[in-house]
């Protein structure tokens, strides 16, 4: 007598299958989504930029933005971080570094510049300058941020003004503060003026005035 295959239980081939991997698509992944909002809040701004364009941009649904970031506004402040940490390990290092004062500022402004100049639309300029300030008239943490950044802008300039004071690259009555302010101000002045599509020639010509005021005549 022929016995019968017993036929398995729904259980045992239960046991056997693997469980489905749960996981989020690349879009979830905060690092990838974050830098997408960055881009659109600097291209278009904060008031421009709905729930929506965040959620397409992201490919997040509403509940799940909210559920990583928090609302729009927490959103907007954590790529304004994201943003300044980009910007401070693309010029730390020049910063950092002791180069005559001139070919220093000289590499601070390219590299401002190919910041300010990028965007697949078009330049986007500096978020600070462009974005955040706008929004730094009526939210105190906004505006908090906005005026940490200058702050720190302006000591690190300060910083490579007093080495080359005592390089002896300036003058003694050369006030490092005074000067920093100035290498700031023409940061925020091509930004601005790249936003505005101003051609690169023009704004480096900008770059190489403000040089020759800071530092004296190229040689």
């Amino acid at each position: 007598m022929v016995q019968k295959s017993k036929k398995p239980h729904v259980a045992d081939i239960a046991d056997h299958v693997p469980p489905k991997r749960r996981g989020r698509p690349r879009a979830y992944e905060p690092d990838v989504a974050l830098g997408k909002a960055l881009d659109l809040f600097r291209k278009d701004g904060f008031a421009a930029t709905s729930l929506d364009d965040l959620s397409a941009a992201t490919g997040m649904n509403r509940p799940s933005l909210y559920g990583a970031f928090g609302d729009k506004r927490e959103l907007f402040i954590k790529s304004y971080r994201r943003y300044r940490d980009d910007a401070r390990a693309a010029m730390g290092d020049i910063f950092r570094d002791e180069l005559p004062i001139r070919k220093q500022l000289e590499r601070i402004y390219a590299v401002a510049l190919d910041i300010y100049l990028s965007g697949e639309s078009g330049p986007r300029g500096c978020f600070t300058v462009m974005t955040a300030a706008s929004e730094a008239v009526h939210d105190p943490d906004i505006r908090a941020m906005v005026l940490e950044g200058f702050t720190e802008l302006d000591k690190a300039f300060a910083g490579c003004f007093r080495l080359a004071k005592a390089n002896g690259e300036l003058p003694e009555s050369a006030d490092a503060i005074v000067l920093a302010q100035l290498a700031s101000a023409t940061i925020h002045t091509i930004a601005i003026r790249a936003r505005a599509q101003v051609p690169r020639k023009e704004l480096e010509a900008i770059v190489n005035g403000a040089l020759d005021v800071m530092c004296g005549p190229a040689k």
